[in-house]
C-alpha cells in the first residue's frame, strides 16, 4: 500500500462518451511523473536516445526509436536521463478498456485480444516495427472519426502479428484495480458529470451511504488522495483540455472546470503541471485530439 501511494494515479482527459485521446507533440524533455491509470496506452517516442523507461520493474535506456504498449494500471514514466536531444518526438495514444470489448470474443479479433493480455507486463516492440508503423502512428492525429478508429484498429493488428515483441515487466498493474469497485466507479462518473459544479463531501457520502470517516478513509485508501485533491485533479484534468484545445481565457477555463478561484487554480495548476496555465496554453507544441 506505501508503494500504490506514492506513485500519481493519472486522470486522464477521457470521457464515458469518449473513445480514445492521441498527444503528438514535439519536446525537449520528459518531466511526468511515475504514474498509472486504467485506459491502455500506445507510446511512440523519436530523438530520445538515452532517455530512461520504466515500466513496472524494468527500468532501461531507450534507443533513437521506441513503441511500447502499456496495459491498464501497470505504473511507467520515461525520465530524462542521458539524453540530451532538444527534438523529442512524442506521439501518446490513450484509449479505454471498454472500446474493444464487444469485439475480443470474434475470432478475428484473436491477436488484438492476445496483445491486450500481454500488455499487463508492458510490451517493446522491436525497433523495425516501429519504424515501419511509424508513417501510421504519425498520421493519426491527422485523421477524424471512423478512420482514426479503423487506423488504431490497423495499427493494434500489425503490433499484434510483429516479431520480437518483449515484455517488459515481471509483475503487473495493481492488483486493486481503481475501476473495479462499484463505489469508487459511481464517485468517478459523478465528479465527471459535474466537475463545474461545486461539489460537497455530503452530497458524495449520501451518494455512496458512507459517513464522511468512513468516505474520507475509503477515498485516501482507493486513490491515495483525499477527497479534495482529488476532485482538483480531475478539475485540472479538463482545464489542461480546454486550455490546449479552447480558444478561452485562463479564467474561463478556471470557472468551467469548477475553480472559482483563480488564484486558488494557478496555484494548484502550477503545483500539477510545473507551470502556469498561462505558460501551458502557450508553450504546449503539438495536436491534441480527443475523440
Amino acid at each position: 500500500m506505501e508503494t500504490y501511494n506514492k506513485i500519481h494515479r493519472e486522470i486522464t482527459p477521457l470521457s464515458k462518451q469518449d473513445s480514445f485521446v492521441v498527444f503528438d507533440r514535439t519536446k525537449d524533455e520528459f518531466d511526468f511523473p511515475l504514474h498509472f491509470h486504467p485506459e491502455f496506452e500506445i507510446n511512440y517516442i523519436r530523438n530520445a536516445k538515452g532517455v530512461r523507461r520504466v515500466v513496472g520493474d524494468s527500468i532501461e535506456e531507450i534507443d533513437d526509436i521506441e513503441l511500447v504498449l502499456i496495459g491498464p494500471n501497470l505504473y511507467h514514466t520515461w525520465e530524462q536521463h542521458k539524453c540530451s536531444s532538444k527534438d523529442i518526438h512524442e506521439i501518446t495514444i490513450q484509449f479505454d478498456q471498454a472500446l474493444f470489448s464487444s469485439l475480443l470474443s470474434k475470432r478475428i479479433m484473436k491477436p488484438i485480444k492476445g496483445l491486450f493480455e500481454r500488455s499487463a507486463h508492458g510490451i517493446l516492440f522491436s525497433n523495425k516495427i516501429a519504424s515501419d508503423l511509424s508513417t501510421k502512428i504519425e498520421q493519426i492525429s491527422k485523421l477524424d472519426g471512423i478512420d482514426y478508429f479503423i487506423s488504431l484498429l490497423s495499427i493494434l493488428y500489425d503490433m499484434s502479428n510483429s516479431r520480437d515483441q518483449r515484455l517488459l515487466s515481471t509483475h503487473t498493474g495493481f492488483s486493486k484495480d481503481f475501476d473495479n469497485n462499484d463505489k469508487i466507479k459511481i464517485i468517478y462518473d459523478y465528479i465527471h458529470e459535474n466537475y463545474m459544479n461545486k461539489i460537497t463531501l455530503q452530497e458524495i457520502c449520501s451518494l455512496v451511504n458512507m459517513s464522511s470517516v468512513s468516505f474520507n478513509r475509503f477515498i485516501k485508501k482507493r486513490t491515495g488522495k483525499t477527497f479534495v485533491e482529488y476532485v482538483n485533479d480531475i478539475r485540472l484534468g479538463y482545464a489542461s483540455r480546454w486550455l490546449i484545445e479552447k480558444d478561452l481565457r485562463v479564467s474561463e477555463v478556471a470557472y468551467l472546470c469548477g475553480f472559482n478561484s483563480i488564484a486558488n487554480f494557478n496555484r494548484l495548476f502550477k503545483r500539477s503541471k510545473g507551470s502556469t496555465p498561462s505558460d501551458f496554453k502557450r508553450d504546449f507544441s503539438g495536436i491534441k485530439r480527443v475523440l
